[in-house]
């Protein structure tokens, strides 16, 4: 069975970056093990914060939208380009085949 990956919150990632910047003396690997979150993940909070005007780092929407019509929007978008490259691929196929 798949584990689930963690979420966390705008204050974990911010106190997360801030631990980063106060222990200059560990590396970003054991801040990251101390944290109990990914190197990676971790430098890309950092990134985030710096890339931020107030150095807070933001979440990553998770598609919670504003209301149905949003929800329903996104989902046609989505429909539209699964269809587009559908018939793209079809007119590959017609013309490999009509060769």
């Amino acid at each position: 069975m798949a584990k689930k990956k963690p979420v966390f919150d705008n204050d974990f990632r911010s106190n997360a970056v801030r631990y980063v910047q106060q222990h200059t003396n560990l590396t970003m690997k054991e801040c990251a093990a101390n944290l109990g979150v990914g190197r990676s993940t971790l430098s890309r909070w950092i990134s985030e914060s710096k890339k931020s005007e107030n150095g807070s780092v933001e979440m990553r929407g998770t598609g919670n939208f504003e209301s149905d019509e949003a929800k329903e929007i996104a989902r046609l978008r989505r429909e539209l380009r699964d269809t587009k490259d559908a018939l793209e691929i079809l007119k590959k196929a017609i013309g490999i085949l009509g060769d």
